[in-house]
């Protein structure tokens, strides 16, 4: 298999982000969450739907 340079890139730049905070989910969430508020763009949160059923139900 070939390795595409830029899905290396991108897991590359994970790793290193993952390793900045430990790989603790909990501070890598919170630092994304960060960065959303200080980047100046509209972030879209979008509410769950609920599925319909096949039966019509």
């Amino acid at each position: 298999m070939i390795e595409d340079p830029i899905v290396a890139e991108i897991r590359r730049f994970r790793n290193e982000h993952a390793e900045k905070y430990g790989h603790d989910l909990k501070r890598i969430c919170n630092s994304l969450r960060e960065f959303e508020k200080t980047s100046g763009r509209k972030v879209v949160h979008r509410k769950p739907q609920l599925l319909q059923s096949k039966m019509g139900g």
